[in-house]
């Protein structure tokens, strides 16, 4: 949780003051912000746990980095480039890590709410140390729906009928 909330601090230098922004395929966006998060974070890892493997995204690529072992560090040093490029402040700081090919553990950081959202298999999730949960409304129509968009341009119809039917009976 350390290191997500380090890189969160890295995002929040450098934020509303990037001076390049390139992209990786047709619409994904990289800035420096990604690159040096990610650079801090991958450090940390390297020297916590030098044996493991870490799929990150690295200028413009997905990049495994090779380790040893079953264990794998799943991270997206800043998961919202777009709106972090427009200067728009929802983004975080993503970090998960997989055994023998199982989710065992994620941290999603938000620096601009200093909200820390951690999950642990088998232990629940928790909001800043607090435990959270799904809430109990067992009505599709009484539910809150919140979600992103594909990058795939292709793959947005595929999406946006569905979206669309929850959209009609949600709230």
């Amino acid at each position: 949780m350390e290191t997500a909330r380090d890189a969160g601090r890295v995002l929040l230098e450098k934020f509303g003051r990037i001076t390049a922004v390139t992209k990786k395929g047709d619409i994904n966006l990289v800035t420096e912000a990604d690159l040096a998060s990610e650079a801090l974070i991958t450090e940390r890892i390297r020297s916590h746990y030098p044996r493991h493997s870490i799929l990150a995204e690295e200028a413009g690529d997905t990049v495994v980095i090779e380790g040893e072992g079953d264990w794998k560090w799943i991270i997206d040093p800043l998961d919202g480039t777009t709106n972090y490029a427009h200067a728009y402040p929802i983004f975080c700081v993503t970090i998960a890590l997989e055994r023998e090919g199982e989710l065992v553990l994620g941290v999603t950081y938000d620096p601009t709410r200093d909200e820390m959202f951690a999950a642990e298999k088998g232990r629940g999730a928790t909001l800043n140390g607090k435990p959270i949960r799904v809430s109990a409304t067992d009505e599709l129509g009484n539910s809150l729906l919140v979600t992103g968009f594909p990058y795939d341009i292709k793959h947005r119809d595929k999406f946006a009928r569905p979206l669309t039917e929850f959209l009609l009976v949600s709230r």
